[in-house]
């Protein structure tokens, strides 16, 4: 028990204090429970200094080397009580350091450590504000205080309102360390908690090396009279897995972890922990979620890392260490050499986060490398994020060739919708004069696959790549090349492989039917001439009658429903209406002098040529009716 000996002390804050003070009190913090993690964050370094002075003095533990930090409530005088048994401070300590706004004795201890010491040092603190965060609950704040290693007599009492001044007493204090009583504001006696506290330090000191400790509940008796205080048990974990050696890490506590981390049940697919030293100094732990969350898609959703400063936690969604692909993407950095603001819960843009960024970008795409050795894995984890991958084809130019390797497709050989095939496999498998990896894009696999584009490529014996996904025309947008080989759209422009047919001859007969039929064409460019952009014969058929093209410049279908989804007003646009000079259907229409009947023949091959194309009719009922007409 501390009691005064001397007479009380007023004095000044050495700043503008009142105004500064209201300002940090009301505007630097923008989350009121935040005042716990300030304190036990300078708690946990009051004894980490005692820890590195008692190196060289081991008497300043005074018989007690058990480090902690102790937190108590009174429900019924509305007072929190932190207390540690660190290395204390003395009068002149708490009046410069309690005395001066912004003045860390965090900072001013690291500037007198040698370089290995600041390197194995584990203090939080360094803006020297944190302390006056106990204002944002309290209307009056306690701190009771006694340098290691001086006489019991030597003890200080620091008292303040938060407002100008704040008064200092000498006081006998038996135990070193420090002692912060809070008074409670009415409208913060909801943190006279037990439970509520012990909530509070799991989330923001769970993993401070110090033991953060409560005396366990013991319920009232059933008479209703309260009992004794049970004794002090460790709130905190204090595992912080990332800071231990891998080598002493079982996968278990990996797989532990990140269900601790994620809030995910299921197990990761992989992990990658690191750290990294030298100009930069780092640790992270970053996991592989083998199920996608919910709302993976929705670009505001809470995203990125948990974020720690020496084990205290800062941030759980930083978001700026990672590219927006990377998004699903779980676990923890924990560095001291990020630029935080004051209150320690906004993490600012610079050229540190940048570079861990890079970094960290990196190593997820090793990792995922790494997990395409696991073809089982790679497949589960390209079900749930494939599509979110690809959006890094488009938004991460400097690692595109990496992206690519990762990027897996059906084929028109594979006879499976199982996006199973990468495009080195694919560039493996081409034949020898071939020089374009040829693709489709459709809603659904039965649509690309079936599509008549593919006819000439199977009867020549030519994989096609089967892109059924939402983004993969937007993708396909700004991917031009891959491996030193250009993609082409098979349902777009013109389509030239005459050098990979089997048969040379075909091209030779396509060409006189073609010539000997340009009457056809001119036919129904007149008749369609409101619905396509142009009539030709086709080079890609094979068995079906007629098929569209979208212009080399032009919009596919899959990407213009995206934009009209997203609101987005698009400028009309025509396919061309290409044909099969060989089909009978076509050779019937060409031969057909009945108007009506041309006609109907004519609108029937375009909407058939629509359907095949995963179009939907604008008028099906004219569609039943022109093939009844010509059924009867």
């Amino acid at each position: 028990m501390s009691t005064a000996n001397a007479a009380a002390e007023t004095l000044s804050f050495q700043t503008e204090a009142k105004q500064l003070l209201q300002l940090m009190i009301h505007s630097l913090y923008s989350n009121r429970e935040i005042f716990l993690r300030e304190l036990v964050s300078n708690a946990s370094d009051a004894c980490d200094k005692l820890r590195f002075e008692a190196l060289a003095d081991n008497k300043l533990y005074e018989n007690d080397g058990d480090l902690r930090v102790r937190i108590s409530m009174d429900s019924k005088s509305q007072t929190i009580t932190i207390e540690d048994n660190g290395i204390g401070m003395s009068r002149e300590d708490a009046i410069s350091h309690l005395g001066t706004i912004a003045r860390s004795g965090t900072a001013e201890f690291i500037k007198n450590l040698s370089g290995d010491q600041k390197k194995d040092t584990q203090l939080i603190g360094q803006f020297g504000v944190g302390f006056y965060s106990a204002f944002i609950v309290a209307d009056k704040v306690e701190v009771f205080s006694r340098r290691a290693g001086l006489p019991v007599e030597q003890g200080v009492h620091w008292t303040s309102t938060g407002e100008a001044d704040f008064s200092i007493a000498d006081v006998e204090k038996a135990d070193r360390g420090t002692r912060i009583v809070l008074h409670l504001k009415e409208d913060a006696k909801e943190f006279a908690d037990d439970w509520r506290l012990r909530g509070i330090i799991r989330k923001y000191s769970d993993h401070i090396a110090v033991p953060v400790q409560m005396q366990k509940y013991v319920p009232p008796a059933e008479d209703g009279t309260e009992q004794a205080a049970g004794e002090w048990e460790n709130v905190n974990s204090a595992t912080a897995l990332w800071t231990r050696s891998k080598s002493d890490i079982s996968d278990d506590e990996y797989k532990s972890f990140y269900q601790h981390v994620s809030h995910d049940y299921a197990e990761p697919l992989g992990w990658s922990h690191n750290r990294v030293e030298g100009k930069l100094e780092y640790t992270s732990l970053l996991y592989i979620p083998s199920e996608a969350p919910f709302d993976l898609y929705h670009r505001d959703a809470a995203r990125g890392l948990k974020l720690y400063v020496q084990r205290t936690f800062i941030m759980d969604n930083a978001e700026q260490f990672l590219p927006l692909y990377l998004r699903f993407v779980k676990g923890v950095v924990d560095s001291n050499d990020l630029s935080l603001n004051v209150s320690r819960e906004i993490l600012q843009q610079d050229a540190t986060v940048d570079s861990m960024k890079t970094a960290l970008t990196k190593r997820v795409l090793d990792m995922l490398e790494k997990l395409t050795e696991e073809p089982e894995k790679f497949a589960a984890f390209w079900k749930a994020f494939g599509n979110v991958v690809k959006e890094g084809m488009v938004e991460d130019f400097a690692n595109r060739e990496r992206i690519g390797k990762l990027l897996r497709f059906a084929t028109s050989t594979s006879n499976s919708s199982e996006q199973n095939q990468s495009l080195d496999e694919y560039i493996s498998r081409m034949k020898e004069a071939q020089t374009n990896i040829y693709y489709i894009v459709a809603d659904t696999y039965e649509t690309a696959r079936n599509s008549p584009h593919l006819e000439v490529f199977r009867a020549n014996d030519i994989e096609v790549l089967l892109m059924v996904d939402r983004l993969d025309e937007w993708m396909m947008g700004s991917l031009r090349e891959y491996g030193g080989k250009s993609f082409a759209d098979v349902a777009r422009g013109d389509l030239d492989i005459s050098a990979l047919k089997k048969d040379k001859t075909d091209d030779e007969k396509s060409d006189d039917d073609k010539a000997g039929d340009e009457a056809l064409l001119d036919r129904l460019k007149t008749l369609l001439e409101s619905e396509v952009e142009n009539v030709r014969y086709s080079t890609r058929l094979v068995d079906s009658p007629a098929c569209l093209v979208v212009g080399q410049a032009d919009m596919g279908l899959q990407m213009r429903r995206m934009m009209e989804a997203a609101g987005q007003a698009m400028p009309p646009s025509k396919p061309i209406f290409e044909l099969n000079a060989k089909h009978k259907l076509v050779t019937r229409m060409a031969d057909t002098t009945v108007e009506a009947q041309f006609a109907d023949l004519a609108h029937v091959l375009l909407d058939e040529a629509r359907l095949s194309a995963g179009m939907a009719l604008e008028n099906p009922a004219g569609f039943v009716a022109r093939v009844n007409r010509l059924l009867a």
